[in-house]
């Protein structure tokens, strides 16, 4: 069930079985979609000599009939038309077209009418409309993430886009799968029943022929739920090596971009990040930062040792090993120096902004109570000018969505103080999350204070103490994974669409989180599957946060919701 290998398996068979050079043309969703399961190196062996984007190749005219076209695109309008024009007047030997998802009749109908010179070879289906970050974790990086978190009144054309892409994309995962899931949604939002819904009525009615799949003995389960249930997790600093190279540097389709850290080759400006091409990271990903460095230090020696070995090359046969060895060698002292470099890099920012004098009064927010001294710390913090104005920032959003209710007076002292210490801040920022985001709009028990078993659970970890200050935090989603697990996620929270109801606990589950996820929230899927308790988890989002995206996601929906009201 793992959706890289799947998404992988559709580009292999897309690429092995068009012989000759080939030209390989994109859009700009499907070349992130590629990205992240193929190489470059590996694109190469498959005899793709030129990777080009569908719009920037329709400015060109130079023919290279000596080229097999292969297209890769969104099944959208606007590919179509693109298409169209390419089809006109054909510029490559042959066209192989293949789209990630369902294809309507008209754009087939319109396609055939346009290829006059017969050079379309074949047009399939391949689901892999979704960009397979991890094995158990993907996104649709939709570029206007911030709307859902606006009523549909404001924008109704923008929100029906953002619907139409998530339904899309799930349709296509479920299709990978070979499954159609029996869907529920959480009962407070908006955005994820519209989706939960429209999501039935293509799985189920438009498109039943193509979903209709052996029937298992339990569906698999599809959750839609809704960024705002759980702020907390994307405003927190991290501490475990993924989740901290993206809030601190960030992370791009597994690429990092070090340009900004400092001086390197042009070939060396970005770096990949992912668990299926470096082992080093796979096996470090979620560790926390202190386990990272000696890790590191490890990985160093091991590379001087082969380094060392290396140097004494004495014969013709020594030299000869050497060279065979070469690439392998190079690959390692790459790999070691992009770690180093990620490392020191964050050290120094954990410095710079005493992330982990920060960080210790954000994760006493989010986990314990204790209203007076949250108060105490986030004062102290805000009068500290060594702490910059993000921070600041999070600090006083941790403490409204904790204390909104229980400390009026002193939340309207912290937003003076802010207002006063950030110049950069723009008022209204933290009123707008709770508006979004607080406790009355909220289904969950975030803070773990509603439910008796919650409390019951956060007694005892009290008792037992905490082996780690920094990552004492589990975003909200883990306690959806437990209540899964167990049978008891509560259908009057997270409603059942339609009449499919579960007969029995789910193997397979695909959590959707609108509003985006989180590499914290990834890494609890990871360590819940890992548990081996039957039911295995994929967790997806409409992009991937760290702070300071979702920052941007609030700042923008603040600014059209104004601009909408001063137009009423």
């Amino acid at each position: 069930m793992a959706l890289t290998s799947s998404a992988r398996d559709y580009i292999n068979r897309i690429l092995q079985d068009i012989s000759g050079m080939k030209v390989l043309i994109l859009d700009s969703q499907t070349v992130s979609i590629v990205s992240v399961v193929y190489s470059q190196s590996e694109l190469l062996q498959k005899e793709v000599f030129l990777v080009e984007l569908v719009d920037s190749i329709s400015k060109s005219s130079e023919p290279m009939s000596h080229l097999k076209a292969i297209y890769f695109l969104r099944p959208t309008s606007e590919n179509i038309q693109y298409m169209r024009r390419q089809l006109a007047s054909p510029r490559f030997g042959e066209y192989h077209l293949f789209f990630s998802n369902i294809l309507k009749d008209h754009h087939i109908h319109l396609l055939a009418d346009s290829d006059e010179q017969e050079v379309v070879q074949q047009v399939q289906e391949y689901y892999a409309d979704f960009v397979a970050i991890d094995p158990y974790h993907f996104t649709f990086h939709i570029p206007s993430n911030y709307i859902y978190m606006l009523p549909a009144v404001v924008d109704p054309s923008a929100l029906q886009r953002f619907s139409d892409r998530v339904v899309e994309g799930l349709a296509a995962v479920f299709l990978t799968l070979k499954r159609r899931p029996v869907i529920r949604y959480q009962r407070t939002s908006d955005i994820a029943k519209r989706i939960a819904h429209e999501a039935s009525k293509l799985m189920y009615q438009e498109e039943s022929g193509l979903f209709d799949f052996r029937r298992m003995e339990v569906s698999p389960l599809l959750l839609v739920i809704d960024r705002r249930d759980d702020p907390v997790t994307p405003l927190l600093n991290q501490w475990t090596y993924q989740a901290m190279v993206h809030e601190l540097i960030g992370i791009q389709d597994n690429k990092v971009d070090v340009k900004s850290i400092g001086k390197f080759p042009k070939d060396q400006e970005e770096v990949v990040l992912s668990s299926e091409q470096d082992s080093f990271f796979k096996a470090n990903m979620y560790e926390n930062f202190g386990d990272i460095g000696m890790n590191i230090k490890r990985l160093v020696d091991e590379f001087q040792q082969v380094a060392k070995s290396n140097q004494n090359i004495q014969t013709v046969e020594d030299m000869a090993k050497f060279v065979d060895n070469y690439p392998e060698y190079r690959k390692m002292h790459g790999n070691v120096t992009k770690h180093v470099t990620l490392v020191t890099e964050m050290s120094k920012i954990v410095e710079e902004r005493k992330l982990m004098s920060v960080s210790q009064t954000e994760q006493e927010l989010a986990c314990n109570g204790g209203q007076g001294a949250a108060f105490e710390a986030v004062t102290n913090l805000l009068n500290n000018e060594s702490i910059s104005d993000m921070d600041r920032l999070r600090l006083v959003m941790l403490y409204a969505l904790r204390y909104e209710k229980e400390s009026p007076v002193q939340l309207m002292q912290l937003f003076n103080k802010l207002a006063s210490r950030s110049a950069k801040y723009k008022p209204g920022l933290v009123q707008f999350l709770l508006k979004q985001a607080g406790v009355d709009k909220r289904t969950g028990d975030l803070y773990g204070n509603r439910d008796l078993m919650n409390i019951a659970r956060n007694m005892a970890r009290g008792l037992k103490g905490v082996e780690n200050v920094y990552t004492q935090h589990q975003p909200l989603l883990f306690q959806i994974m437990e209540s899964i697990v167990k049978g008891r996620l509560r259908d009057v929270d997270y409603p059942f669409v339609g009449n499919h109801f579960q007969q029995g606990r789910p193997q397979d589950v695909i959590i959707f989180i609108v509003g985006g996820t989180t590499y914290e929230e990834s890494r609890s899927v990871a360590l819940q599957n890992a548990s081996n308790t039957g039911v295995r988890f994929i967790l997806g989002g409409s992009s991937v946060l760290n702070s300071k995206r979702f920052f941007r996601d609030l700042e923008e929906a603040q600014r059209v919701a104004r601009s909408s009201t001063s137009v009423v």
